[in-house]
């Protein structure tokens, strides 16, 4: 097997690996030594001559050089320690946990700010700062990436250190975890091939005596039924609500009837429920959860990528009304998000495509990393090729459209504020969906519309700069995303807007896109939407340039 150490500079990495390394016969590898020695020059001068942004390129590739695991669990073939920062690039964490056994070496800040006084090599990210403040400022940006790791206590003499490595190692591993953070809206936990043991482990943590799954007929056949009685092979009494499938579930009366079904369980205040679906289930589930007994707690399984990288985030949970798309529900944050990426490997081309569309939202929020990733590699996720979950595309862009939402809500949980962002293209996507009586367009594909018209609206508005609207559009015509002529009346469109839930003293607050982010522009005229949303229910042929009135 190989062994990964990860943490942060001056955590021992090294001096671990070595011991490691010889008391096995193994090979060590040290990455930043191999980056120096690729690169002929060392970190700092690479810094400075090149910038980090190349290093961590130059990183890359000696993390991608490492060629497959080694997979024979009786013996260590290899210990790897990785730069402090190797563990921040999504595809590094890819190669470098799965297949492999990764531990985080771990020490108190205090010690590692010493250590790093007294090092013959200071730190590019460290030099010319306190080293105290600037290691607890790294130990908090990057602890996601460690805790994914086996964590073994680095303040004890080195002997023992490298023995608790050791065992670290040679415990059994099911999945790879890619992510884990607790955060003020739950915990959230990433990986490929997880979600049995974290939903065994977060019904442990919060004590539940046994697993009430909700579900509907396809998450369940495709995902719920097994991890059932994986759970009930662990122990776990389980008990399952079923709810309709789609929008279907998010029904007032769908609600009452779910509950009734918790009433005659004896579910009690406390006990947790587990939502194995996708966005309209962990929706109608969440607020499932956040009404019966005025509150129990809920643990999301997403099973569908809209559901990965938006619906199941947030705590947003609610139900429609015939007058438009959620309009009655609740805050309510789940104490879990698994996110197990194998999960996608079934679904539908047409519910992966159209839920990119979160993600191009999230890209033109900012994210120039995911713009990129979707550019090159978009196409490909949509159409379900096999490289894309191979390579650690497919896991990279659920992480960063992910956390990217978990950011944004943990700012504004309530969204009183920043939180607003996240309606990018969801003004117009709603009206469309529930102008289609919430059937025959899925939700992704309503909020590509969504976005054209957004960049329209912002173009016309002079907020969003033409090459910014090209490329959105660009993008949205790469992925084939709100292309195709919609049969609605643009009458009922404009009607339904009306009763948006984000409008403020009669007027809909537009969120628009910028250069690098977005505005929100209360002033909008009704003739620009009237004739913005009239140009994107035409349709847009191949080719199109970007419309402006």
């Amino acid at each position: 097997m190989d062994v990964v150490l990860v943490g942060l500079p001056g955590s021992g990495k090294s001096a671990i690996g070595r011991r490691l390394a010889s008391r096995h016969g193994a090979t060590f590898i040290d990455t930043d030594l191999e980056v120096e020695r690729a690169a002929g020059l060392t970190i700092p001068e690479i810094f400075e001559s090149e910038g980090e942004a190349s290093f961590r390129r130059r990183d890359r590739a000696i993390v991608t050089g490492l060629g497959p695991p080694d997979t024979d669990a009786e013996r260590i073939a290899r210990v790897i320690a990785t730069g402090g920062g190797t563990v921040m690039d999504p595809r590094n964490r890819w190669q470098l946990y799965r297949g492999r056994r990764a531990v985080w070496l771990d020490a108190r800040p205090e010690a590692i700010a010493q250590r790093l006084r007294h090092s013959p090599s200071v730190r590019p990210l460290v030099r010319g700062q306190d080293p105290l403040r600037a290691v607890r400022e790294l130990g908090a940006a990057r602890l996601r990436f460690y805790s994914a790791a086996t964590r073994v206590n680095a303040m004890m003499e080195v002997p023992a250190v490298v023995a608790a490595a050791e065992a670290a190692a040679a415990s059994p591993s099911a999945g790879t975890l890619l992510l884990r953070a607790d955060t003020p809206i739950g915990t959230v936990v990433i990986g490929d091939g997880i979600a049995v043991n974290q939903v065994h482990a977060a019904l442990a943590g919060l004590g539940a005596r046994r697993a009430l799954v909700v579900s509907e007929p396809g998450a369940w056949t495709a995902v719920g039924e097994h991890l059932a009685g994986e759970l009930a092979a662990r122990g776990w009494s389980v008990e399952s609500v079923q709810l309709p499938g789609g929008e279907a579930a998010k029904s007032l009366s769908t609600i009452e009837a779910a509950a009734s079904v918790l009433a005659g369980l004896g579910v009690e205040r406390g006990e947790p429920l587990v939502a194995i679906g996708g966005g309209a289930l962990t929706d109608a589930a969440g607020f499932l959860a956040a009404t019966y007994l005025r509150g129990v707690p809920v643990v999301h399984v997403p099973t569908t990528l809209v559901g990965q990288i938006d619906a199941a985030i947030g705590g947003k949970t609610a139900v429609d009304l015939p007058e438009g798309k959620n309009l009655v529900g609740a805050f309510h944050q789940p104490a879990a998000i698994v996110i197990d990426v194998a999960l996608l490997a079934t679904l539908p081309e047409r519910e992966r495509r159209a839920a990119l569309a979160e993600a191009v939202k999230i890209a033109a929020l900012g994210s120039e990393p995911l713009f990129e990733l979707l550019e090159a590699d978009g196409p490909a996720i949509a159409a379900g090729d096999p490289s894309v979950a191979e390579s650690g595309a497919l896991a990279e862009l659920v992480e960063r459209t992910a956390w990217a939402k978990v950011e944004v809500v943990v700012d504004d949980e309530l969204e009183s504020a920043g939180r607003i962002a996240l309606n990018l293209g969801h003004s117009l996507g709603h009206a469309l969906e529930a102008a289609a009586g919430f059937r025959g367009l899925l939700h992704g594909e309503a909020v590509a519309y969504g976005l054209r018209a957004a960049a329209r609206i912002g173009l016309e508005r002079g907020v969003t700069p033409p090459a910014r609207a090209r490329r959105i559009e660009a993008l949205l015509d790469r992925l084939d995303l709100g292309r195709e002529p919609l049969a609605l009346e643009v009458g009922a469109v404009m009607g339904l807007l009306e009763v948006d839930k984000k409008r403020r003293a009669g007027s809909l607050q537009w969120v628009l896109p910028t250069a690098d982010g977005h505005t929100i522009d209360g002033e909008v005229p009704d003739a620009l939407v009237r004739a913005v949303a009239t140009d994107v229910l035409a349709g847009r042929p191949a080719g199109a340039g970007v419309v402006a009135r």
